[in-house]
């Protein structure tokens, strides 16, 4: 079986920046506004990325304190620039073991981060484990098998035209229980209870093609690492499909959305 993962690079977060966390950054105050927090309470982010949720948890949130894990460095240094409080802390860690007491917090989220853990059940077991008796355990994925990240469908399917072998390194293939049953499975696995799962959209508009087809020349991601794995011809050849095939508005905008799935559960 292929190695679906072998483009999949998390180092460089100003690129992913560049890619997902502009988008991120609309999606974290709608899932906040959903999860609708109590003040003052502990917080715990499993996979910071480069801080679009810890962001809007300090903004909206007023908690008591807030940690933020992730496993990448390049991404810790640049969530802990984002995030300048004082109540946050950022740690490297693994999702599947977190470095955090047991009954210890009382809000643990994450952001497009579940799919990518190679065991997730363990990293739902995880943040079941440091939840205090009635905490709530929230996170979101996009909604690949449902067609919902449009900006990633488009690529994948130019990229699928030109390179059959793509297909299987594309998200809604790789991840397929992102979706409301799967992602509910998941959760109620792990021991959650009252499980709740609603989509939540925002709307992705490019100012122009470049705007598009930029970041996925960084390597950030799945889609951009694919990308920079391809010879200079066949990028080109990509490049000049997306370009004939993604729709335009009359000032050269491409207007998409992106779709999410978000959940959450109590612990206890």
């Amino acid at each position: 079986m292929p190695d679906q993962s072998r483009h999949d690079a998390w180092r460089a977060g100003g690129s992913y920046d560049l890619y997902m966390g502009r988008w991120s950054r609309q999606l974290a105050p709608a899932f906040l506004d959903w999860l609708n927090p109590a003040d003052q309470l502990d917080w715990l982010e499993i996979g910071v990325g480069t801080g679009a949720l810890s962001e809007a948890v300090m903004a909206r949130c007023r908690p008591a304190s807030f940690t933020g894990m992730d496993a990448s460095e390049a991404f810790l240094e640049l969530a802990r620039t984002n995030v300048a409080d004082q109540r946050a802390a950022f740690l490297l860690g693994d999702a599947r073991a977190v470095p955090v007491d047991s009954d210890s917090v009382d809000m643990i989220v994450s952001g497009l981060v579940l799919n990518f853990v190679p065991d997730r059940e363990k990293a739902l077991a995880e943040m079941k484990r440091v939840a205090r008796n009635g905490g709530t355990v929230g996170f979101y994925v996009w909604d690949y098998p449902g067609r919902g990240m449009e900006m990633m469908r488009a690529f994948w399917e130019a990229a699928v035209a030109l390179d059959p072998d793509a297909r299987d390194l594309a998200e809604d293939r790789r991840f397929p229980f992102c979706n409301p049953d799967g992602l509910t499975a998941l959760a109620e696995g792990a021991g959650l209870r009252a499980v709740d799962c609603v989509a939540v959209e925002v709307p992705t508009v490019f100012t122009d093609f470049e705007d598009y087809w930029h970041p996925f020349t960084l390597g950030a991601g799945p889609a951009p690492g694919y990308c920079m794995s391809l010879d200079p011809g066949s990028q080109q050849q990509l490049k000049e499909r997306l370009a004939r095939d993604l729709p335009r508005r009359p000032d050269g905008s491409i207007a998409l959305k992106a779709r999410a799935w978000a959940v959450r559960g109590a612990a206890g």
